[in-house]
């Protein structure tokens, strides 16, 4: 291990480094002026968090399910966006109030083994959602072009170029294209949903919770279970890596940490930040989930892929009157646009988490390398051992959702325990009971269901 001052080397001490140091503190906020101005100031964190809920591993799981139980499921998308609003809410304030990412102050707080152990989830956890993206990327890339599906594969590797191009132009204009991608894919979808004729009252039903999302019984001709696609919902809603992100670029706002009303308002206006953003990804998870039910039930074993759902949105016999080449063509654009999004969110998370939970600090191109390398080997197997076979493909992106929705508590538990903690917050910060109790129960009750949900991957091996 080398001095950190010494930047020469590849691998650095980072220990008492802030997170992501190159850009903490570096914007400027406004001491007075309008609540909307303020606002303006703190905006953008929330829109590379959103990215998460929105990456390719959504896709599958969303208009799969819509495909697969009509309108049921969109009762887990509103109840992951609230969970998500909660924990992203604690996540901001602790790396707010401390001036440490969740990684540190977990690293912080428990022994060397432990957070090397809790660093090896959260980094197979990246390793899921990367292989999300590279599979969302590649497909897209396949329809658009032509290409085959291992020269797609391959191609996503070179988006760390992108990546390094876009940090050239300050984290201001990252969290600026970050937004305009969004706003993308959400007219996009919102057109396409348009364009489907949904039936609003059962989609309006669709939100009210229902006991039979938990139901683990094989669907029909051999799709996912209803908890299978909730699990997957959750996993692909809720992800861990974000919790880390959001706990590390809060932080880039220039805030007075010793005048507490300050420290106050930074906390209101990144949630107000964060909350704009989600209900934005919520929008756009349903969006996919109504497109999936309006456009696809019925025939759910005709839309399993990507691929799938792109030749149904110009086949009328699927799609109905509204099918159209321009429509896949469009499905295909948001589906690139939300891949290289999540590249850009995954790789600053690869940094918050190897520096927290490590006190290492390597190149960003090299943690870009090595993180979408460990994400291509297993889609290059599965490219090359099915010949291409996108239903293997997306198979995998599903169990990648899957799995995250296991590694999710790992992140929750100290996220919880750090906001709830006066020693660690303070007085004025510290969660009040009612959102600890909630917190918790959600914890439990997820925890529940990702035994259950393993028991039952398990149980017929044996």
């Amino acid at each position: 291990m080398v001095e950190a001052n010494e930047k020469h080397h590849l691998i650095e001490d980072a220990e008492n480094e802030l997170s992501l140091d190159e850009v903490n503190g570096t914007i400027e906020t406004p001491k007075t002026g309008s609540f909307w101005h303020k606002l303006a100031a703190f905006s953008g964190p929330g829109a590379l968090v959103a990215v998460g809920y929105m990456d390719p591993g959504n896709w599958v799981t969303s208009v799969g399910g819509g495909a697969q139980y009509h309108y049921v499921l969109l009762s887990i998308v509103f109840l992951s966006s609230l969970i998500a609003m909660l924990l992203q809410y604690m996540a901001g304030k602790l790396g707010i109030v401390t001036q440490e990412d969740l990684a540190q102050a977990t690293r912080e707080r428990t022994t060397k083994t432990g957070g090397i152990i809790l660093w090896f989830i959260t980094e197979l956890a990246l390793m899921a959602t990367d292989i999300a993206e590279v599979i969302g990327g590649a497909i897209a890339l396949h329809l658009l072009f032509g290409w085959s599906m291992i020269a797609s594969v391959l191609t996503t590797a070179f988006d760390v170029v992108l990546l390094l191009l876009l940090m050239k132009f300050g984290f201001r204009k990252i969290e600026a294209i970050v937004m305009t991608l969004i706003l993308t894919i959400l007219f996009i979808f919102t057109y396409l949903v348009v364009l489907s004729q949904p039936d609003l009252s059962a989609m309006f039903a669709g939100y009210l919770p229902k006991l039979q999302v938990l139901d683990n019984t094989p669907a029909a001709g051999g799709g996912d279970s209803r908890l299978m696609m909730t699990l997957g919902i959750i996993g692909a809603t809720v992800m861990p890596h974000n919790l880390y992100l959001h706990s590390s670029i809060s932080q880039t706002r220039k805030v007075d940490r010793d005048d507490k009303q300050e420290l106050k308002e930074a906390v209101k206006f990144t949630a107000w930040d964060s909350n704009i953003q989600l209900t934005l990804a919520f929008i756009i998870n349903s969006l996919l989930l109504v497109l999936g039910a309006s456009l696809f039930y019925g025939h759910a074993d005709q839309v399993g892929t990507f691929g799938a759902m792109y030749n149904a949105l110009q086949d009328n016999t699927i799609a109905g009157a509204v099918a159209s080449p321009v429509l896949s063509t469009l499905f295909a654009v948001a589906l690139l646009a939300s891949g290289q999004n999540s590249t850009i969110t995954g790789t600053l998370t690869g940094e918050v988490i190897m520096q927290g939970f490590l006190h290492l600090k390597v190149p960003m191109w090299l943690r870009r390398v090595v993180t979408r390398g460990l994400a291509l080997a297993p889609v290059i197997a599965f490219t090359l051992i099915y010949g291409g076979n996108e239903n293997k493909l997306d198979q995998l992106l599903i169990y990648s959702q899957v799995f995250l929705s296991v590694a999710l508590p790992f992140a929750m538990a100290p996220l919880i325990y750090f906001t709830s903690s006066k020693k660690v917050m303070g007085e004025e910060f510290v969660n009040p009971k009612w959102m600890t109790v909630i917190a918790w129960i959600v914890f439990a009750v997820l925890t529940v269901l990702n035994l259950q949900l393993c028991w039952g991957i398990i149980a017929p091996l044996f």
